[in-house]
Formats: structure tokens, C-alpha cells, sequence
């Protein structure tokens, strides 16, 4: 499959990875200059922005809900047949406060709109860490999941099989403007948790909650914290 990724942070780079192991043929740009690409651990062809969306089939973008109105103008290019998914989270303190998010409205939907084009939410609700070294064969014991929302059901089962191929079973989550169950301060969201537990997190989501038990993680957030402190911090807080 034909793959493009705007973003090459630490879940696009991962993803870009996982994808090229897999065989998938696979184009990541920096949504920004291309040579923002050089000395990354990057897998597949580094492209410009311009590049990265022709000629594919699936198009990730991971970026910052603050750069995603900046792409319009090469989302808006992207032809009708290509699935574009969506990997992005909020949080105020990076993306200033966006008032129709503050007021209630689902990120993804909201990234939806600001695109004018129907996204897939995937590859969002586990960190770089475990999408990068803790991915295992179908079928293997405690297989952790990855939920996946959108509207169109075609286009979620391929987003779905491509969280298979990356070593996570994938749990259909809904419609899109469902996809607040899995945002930060739900328990779905980082706490590494397998298909059936992921499927149990989803119902117990407080959209109300979220936010406040999402910035109650960034508040106790350090660099001194392992992979492991913040899978639990975040266990821990979410569940409260």
C-alpha cells in the first residue's frame, strides 16, 4: 500500500517505521521544509509536503492540532478515494487553547472541519514508547490495542488492518464524533491496555472528566518519569 505521513515526530516516525517493516510503501514529509527531515530516525522516502500527497492510497498526518489548519491547502489537493487518518491529541499547553475544543467539540471532528475532508481517528491513544517496542504477533497473550473511530466503515477496517500489521490488535470505537472516548483523560488513552480491556475503557469514558484529568497528568509530568511511571500515572489518574 502506498502510504504518505505529514509529521515526524515521535509517533510518525514510529509509524513510518513500522509500516516499511511491514512492507508498505511509505513517504513522510515535515509539514513545514523538508530539511527538518535530516538526521531523524526516519523510515520510507523523505519528501517535501508537496510530495508526500501524490500518488497514494492512506495519508497520516501527526502533527499538533495547532499545524493542522496549515495543511489545508495540501489536504484540500488529496483526491476523494485516499484515506486520510488522523493521529493527533489537544493539550492547551502546546496547542493554545482552541475554543471550540474548550466548548465541547471532538478534536478529530474538529480536525475534520478545519480540513474539510472526512478523517479516520487511529494510531492515537498509545505512546511513541509502545507503538515502537511493544508491538507483538496476532494472536500472542496480552496483546495490547489500539481503538479506531470514523464514519466510514471500509475505510476504518483498512486503518484497522494496518494496527494489525504494526504488531496491536484494533478495536472499532465508533463514529467519528465518538472518538472523545479515546482522547487524553479517558482510560482508553496511554494506558496500554489489551483488546477486551480496551473495549471495557471505552464505555467508561467521563467526556466531562477528560480535560481536567487529562491536565491533571501534565501537572505531575517530569522527565524523570520512566515509560512504565507514565503508562501507570496515566492508569491510575484516567480510572479515578
Amino acid at each position: 500500500m502506498r502510504i504518505g505521513i505529514i509529521g515526524a515526530g515521535p509517533i510518525g516516525a514510529s509509524i513510518s517505521r513500522k509500516l516499511v517493516e511491514v512492507g508498505h510503501d511509505v513517504k513522510i514529509a515535515d509539514a513545514r521544509d523538508i530539511g527538518r527531515l535530516e538526521g531523524k530516525d526516519i523510515a520510507g522516502t523523505p519528501v517535501s509536503a508537496e510530495d508526500v500527497i501524490k500518488e497514494i492510497d492512506v495519508l497520516l498526518l501527526s502533527l499538533p492540532l495547532h499545524a493542522i489548519p496549515g495543511i489545508r491547502h495540501l489536504t484540500g489537493q488529496v483526491g476523494e478515494e485516499v484515506i486520510v487518518a488522523d493521529t493527533s491529541n489537544y493539550y492547551p499547553f502546546r496547542d493554545n487553547k482552541i475554543e471550540e475544543i474548550e466548548n465541547g467539540m471532538v478534536e478529530s471532528v474538529w480536525v475534520s472541519q478545519q480540513l474539510g475532508k472526512p478523517v479516520i481517528k487511529a494510531f492515537s491513544n498509545q505512546l511513541a514508547h509502545t507503538l515502537e517496542h511493544k508491538g507483538i504477533p496476532e494472536g500472542a497473550s496480552g496483546r495490547i490495542a489500539m481503538a479506531v473511530a470514523g464514519d466510514d466503515p471500509s475505510q476504518k477496517q483498512l486503518l484497522m488492518a494496518l494496527v494489525n500489521e504494526t504488531g496491536f490488535d484494533a478495536v472499532d470505537s465508533g463514529s467519528l464524533s465518538d472518538s472523545w472516548r479515546l482522547q487524553p483523560g479517558t482510560p482508553a488513552y496511554c494506558t496500554e491496555l489489551t483488546k477486551a480491556e480496551l473495549t471495557e475503557a471505552l464505555k467508561k469514558a467521563d467526556k466531562e472528566k477528560a480535560p481536567f484529568l487529562r491536565d491533571k497528568v501534565m501537572e505531575k509530568f517530569s522527565a524523570e518519569l520512566s515509560h512504565e511511571d507514565i503508562v501507570n500515572l496515566n492508569r491510575e489518574t484516567y480510572n479515578s
